[in-house]
């Protein structure tokens, strides 16, 4: 089988060649978030952040984080807002991190190629050795997913822990990204989006999974499940499945 497969092939569960010039990996890790499940518990941030603050990416400063306005280096941040009107209103909480774009726009503008994509697995990542702090990448990222470490001077950014779901001294259920592990709802999935069996890769054909600003033309592996639809209660009688109702 070729190196690189299609896009749209494998969310049609299908494997065949890309056209010139429409070439991704043959294989990406990613992640893809339910937002129907998310909860909004930032165990994802804290255990994101004990990960990789202790690992090789770290540490991740903190500067004055019990001040009047704490600044600090997270790979991946909650953010909360509402949406509608009352009385149809609802409040979504949306995890957002470095997506691993297929076209990441942070790779060419990096004058030392600090900045880089696996081919071995998709994966964006930043060789501190390299990196001069120039912020041409986060300026380059429409989504703000790079970090600026005040402390070391170097740009920082989800590894998809890199260190970890490799790591042959963890038992094979560890091997995962610390926020899918901590995660408490399961609203957290991590796989091969490329792979057309994989469970992430059904759950995004299957459900309608999206990536967030394709108008950017950047082509995010990490994808989200979008919320079901609910109708508001109203107070009167709520209809029982066996056809029955109660107050």
């Amino acid at each position: 089988m070729s190196e690189y497969v299609s896009t749209t092939a494998v969310r049609n569960g299908e494997v065949a060649a890309c056209a010139q010039g429409e070439e991704t990996l043959a294989k990406q890790l990613a992640l893809v978030i339910d937002l129907n499940v998310c909860v909004g518990c930032h165990a994802c941030v804290t255990s994101c952040k004990q990960w990789n603050t202790s690992g090789s990416a770290g540490p991740l400063l903190d500067d004055e984080p019990y001040g009047v306005s704490p600044t600090g280096t997270f790979f991946n941040r909650v953010q909360t807002y509402e949406a509608g009107e009352y009385p149809v209103s609802e409040t979504i909480h949306f995890p957002k991190s470095c997506l691993h774009c297929e076209e990441p726009p942070c790779v060419p503008v990096c004058p030392t190629g600090a900045s880089y994509k696996r081919k071995e697995d998709g994966i964006v990542l930043v060789d501190y050795d390299k990196c001069i702090g120039c912020k041409y990448c986060a300026w380059a990222c429409p989504y703000g997913a790079r970090e600026f470490d005040e402390k070391r001077r170097v740009m920082t950014k989800c590894t998809l822990c890199v260190d970890r779901i490799y790591d042959e001294a963890l038992p094979k259920e560890d091997r995962k990204p610390a926020c899918v592990k901590a995660c408490p709802t399961g609203a957290r999935m991590f796989g091969d989006v490329r792979d057309a069996n994989s469970a992430i890769a059904v759950a995004i054909r299957e459900r309608g999974g999206y990536a967030l600003m394709p108008e950017w033309q950047t082509r995010p592996s990490n994808q989200y499940l979008p919320r079901r639809v609910t109708q508001p209660f109203d107070g009167g009688p709520q209809v029982q499945e066996d056809g029955g109702s109660h107050a």
